[in-house]
């Protein structure tokens, strides 16, 4: 299974609750923070929901 680099590029302040617990689920909590996972459908879906705070890369 392929890899993405998920990068938080803005805060999670003043956004829904959906949108934060998903950022929280994803293992991002401050802006510029990282986390390499997994590129599984469930995975795209929550990096889709927050797309306008995330940065993708593959690796």
């Amino acid at each position: 299974m392929a890899k993405i680099k998920v990068t938080q590029v803005k805060s999670g302040i003043d956004r829904s609750l959906r949108q934060k617990r998903t950022l929280i689920a994803l293992g991002l909590k401050k802006v510029h923070g990282q986390v390499e996972v997994e590129a599984t459908p469930q995975i795209l879906g929550m990096v889709n929901k927050v797309h306008h705070l995330v940065k993708v890369e593959n690796l």
